[in-house]
């Protein structure tokens, strides 16, 4: 026989050496100590083998006993080895005692120097071993499977767990946690039901139980893969149910958008007398978020200061993004300045959360702040800056992170692209015509092994709104049909959201009827489309239907519901769901709801009414409810009522021109040459410019965009058809209507008389 023994080499290394010995000799596995060398700040152990010689005879109980001490020595170290060095020493104790002959009937030792090399992320190690071991446990082939999920190879992890079968391998409680993981990263609801056919046939025919934490990764597959109902079902029939169990079905009602369900799923437990831990205190906060429950959000931070959680970090991250969604920016600081240890996460919520508030210049101040802190700039962390950048059209700054990201190789991140995409749309690109850049950026992703995710299709679809691209909207809602996206609610919202907008209302209900899940997101956006497009009634039967589905109607509701009033005409309806706001739901009006209301008297012609509304207004009215009355003050003509309103808009600080223009229209148009050259002044103090109105139209695959005053290449073709169109309505009886022409107040009241038909008609807004 072959046995290992060692020696010192002349370096000072352990050397093991095969020998032959003519007698059975029987070993022990001892640890012998030598002078310390750092491996991992442990210090070494040098494993050694003695060897126990007889003369010529052993006594075959002593024999039993070495190898039964061998053995037991062997199957301690290979329990928990301290380092990998140590690891890989028992792997050549294997070797050479001959584990990994075809005559060996080890299942044991191989299969746990697989788990031991997993263990320590050396998968590639251990798949190379598990191959050439001779028999194999479930040990082994949980460990591969293992190594499969923790790698992200979810794919590999289902095809291998399917080879186990194939093989004759019974799953056991290890492995069913792990297959059911993978499914869940894939998403794969018929692969996750086929792993638990295979549960419950085990189950019934090797009476094999499956315990807690099978069920448990049951729950969490069907959460995950949108089968929320089932997983609910599982849940209640479980004979017991501990924290674990709790914390699956809270966070997979949180991740389905079942906030408040997961609300009183965590009521519920806690009056059970089970106590929560970090994990379900930081996952149940976000439900908060969503259902912008601030009160309820600083009860639930109280619970954890209570059960001793305002130290982790995980739980104060939440909080600090629960208040933010909340609003409430300053609390989510608070939490923020009173963490003993701040990670990346911490910095970027509350940078993304200013950024949400519209706060941001803070959400770059703190940005400044996190780097002078010594932190570098992550992935996250950069894509929740970018926002700020883009609202406040810092184009050359967010160009330099731009650069900053591609260095550091940030670019094929989905997040990061679309957080690219949404800068450069909001810092002009679109509305200058230049849809390349950002629309390159969506390329670029294609480029890479990635694709596009939900979150690069909701950044990207609104380019197609901007330059009313249906086309390309509808090419990325292919891609989103393909990939399985469009089932996901906030993908589905985009695509009614840009087909609604880009005129194509029809498609928009398609998608919405195709939707299994829709949110209170989904119902106002098809009810403001259906207002927008004058369709009030339509608009009142969705309202109808979200009620019926438990939703319960928000802010954003109602300004879509006063608004299709508005564009409707309907008084009474828009007073009484005004009414029904305040009573019935215990909403606020604010800015936006007045403006709707006043819009709303105002295309009546009550203008006396509105007004009225204004004065009684428990706030200061901004100038969105100013310019509602104003626009009302155009269209009715009620001069001497704009003089009143136009007083208030000239003292504020306004920077849309928009209203400076719309004013002097009113006065031009009844030749009131001092007013209007008091607006203009008015302009030019404040440094405003009259922003060109476009148009564009798309004819094949090119895009034609139209601005005010600028000069298309074919505009000598388009002239010449314009006259021939104009004289063909003039001789039908046509007369233009110099009234409506919009006056540029940087032109003067005198030179308004003198512009022709053609020249005016150079001036006024494109729709």
């Amino acid at each position: 026989m072959l046995f290992l023994s060692s020696r010192l080499s002349a370096t000072g290394e352990i050397v093991f050496v095969q020998r032959p010995v003519q007698v059975a000799i029987p070993l022990a596995l001892t640890v012998l100590p030598r002078p310390p060398r750092k491996i991992g700040g442990e210090s070494n152990q040098i494993i050694q083998f003695s060897r126990t010689i007889s003369q010529v005879t052993t006594p075959s109980s002593q024999l039993v006993n070495s190898r039964k001490l061998f053995y037991g020595n062997l199957f301690s170290r290979l329990k928990s080895p301290p380092h990998l060095t140590e690891a890989r020493r028992l792997h050549a104790v294997l070797i050479v005692n001959g584990f990994f002959q075809r005559a060996s009937t080890d299942r044991v030792f191989g299969s746990q120097l697989v788990n031991i090399y997993v263990n320590f992320g050396c998968f590639q190690d251990a798949l190379l071993v598990f191959e050439k071991l001779p028999q194999k446990s479930n040990i082994g082939w949980n460990a591969i499977l293992r190594g499969f999920v923790d790698t992200g190879q979810f794919s590999n992890a289902i095809h291998f767990y399917n080879s186990m079968l194939s093989k004759g391998i019974t799953p056991d409680n290890f492995t069913y946690p792990l297959v059911l993981k993978a499914c869940s990263g894939l998403s794969s609801l018929e692969e996750g039901r086929r792993v638990i056919e295979m549960i419950e046939f085990n189950q019934s025919h090797h009476n094999t139980q499956r315990n807690i934490y099978v069920e448990c990764a049951m729950i969490d597959m069907f959460a995950k893969c949108g089968s929320l109902s089932e997983a609910r079902l599982l849940f209640e029939e479980m004979p017991r149910k501990d924290l674990a169990s709790w914390t699956a079905i809270i966070c997979g009602s949180v991740q389905n958008g079942e906030g408040l369900e997961a609300l009183c799923l965590f009521k519920r437990m806690r009056s059970l007398g089970i106590f929560p831990d970090s994990v379900i205190m930081a996952a149940v906060l976000p439900a908060c978020a969503r259902l912008e429950a601030r009160h309820l959000g600083m009860t639930m931070h109280g619970c954890t200061i209570r059960n001793g959680f305002e130290g982790d970090v995980y739980v104060s991250n939440a909080l600090i993004d629960t208040y933010c969604k909340c609003g409430n920016t300053y609390d989510a600081h608070l939490v923020f300045c009173n963490m003993e240890y701040r990670d990346h996460v911490s910095w970027s919520t509350l940078i993304a959360g200013y950024a949400q508030n519209c706060l941001y210049w803070e959400s770059l101040e703190l940005y400044a702040e996190m780097k002078s802190s010594g932190l570098r700039t992550n992935a996250v962390t950069a894509a929740s800056a970018l926002p700020g950048l883009a609202n406040l059209k810092w184009l050359k700054q967010g160009k330099e992170m731009h650069g900053y990201i591609l260095k550091q190789g940030f670019e094929s991140d989905v997040v990061m692209g679309s957080a690219l995409i949404d800068m450069y749309t909001k810092c002009g690109y679109v509305l200058h015509g230049n849809t390349d850049l950002a629309l390159e950026i969506f390329r670029q992703i294609w480029k890479t092994n990635l694709r596009p995710n939900l979150v690069t299709l909701v950044s990207i679809l609104p380019l197609c709104i901007e330059m009313g691209n249906l086309r390309h909207g509808k090419e990325i809602h292919g891609y989103a049909t393909k990939s399985c996206l469009e089932a996901i609610v906030s993908v589905g919202n985009a695509l009614i959201d840009m087909y609604c907008k880009c005129g194509s209302l029809e498609f928009g209900l398609k998608v919405f009827n195709r939707m299994m899940v829709k949110n209170i997101v989904t119902y106002n956006t098809v009810i403001s489309a259906h207002g927008v497009h004058g369709l009030a009634e339509q608009a009142f039967s969705f309202f109808e239907q979200m009620k019926e589905a438990g939703i319960r109607p928000n802010k954003v509701s109602f300004i879509a519901l006063l608004s299709a009033c508005s564009h409707a005409g309907l008084i009474d309806k828009g007073w009484s769901l005004y009414r029904g706001m305040i009573d019935d739901y215990c909403i606020q009006p604010e800015m936006e709801h007045y403006s709707c209301i006043v819009d709303l008297l105002g295309r009546a012609g009550n203008l006396e009414d509105a007004l009225k509304v204004i004065k009684t207004m428990p706030v200061e009215p901004d100038i969105n409810v100013l310019g509602s009355l104003l626009a009302a003050c155009r269209v009715h003509n009620k001069v001497e009522l704009t003089e009143l309103v136009g007083k208030d808009i000239l003292q504020k600080n306004v920077k849309d021109s928009g209203y400076y223009v719309l004013l002097s229209n009113i006065f031009a148009s009844t030749n009131r040459r001092r007013d209007v050259s008091a607006v203009r002044t008015a302009m030019r103090e404040k440094g405003l410019t009259r922003k060109p109105g476009r148009s564009w139209i798309q004819v094949g695959d090119c895009i034609h965009i139209f601005h005010a005053g600028g000069v298309h290449p074919q505009i000598n073709e388009i002239q010449l058809i314009l006259k021939r169109l104009l004289l063909e309505i003039k001789a039908e009886g046509y007369m233009p209507d110099k009234s409506s022409f919009s006056h540029d107040p940087a032109i003067g009241a005198d030179e308004l008389s003198n512009l022709d038909v053609g020249s005016k008609s150079q001036h006024c807004n494109s729709h």
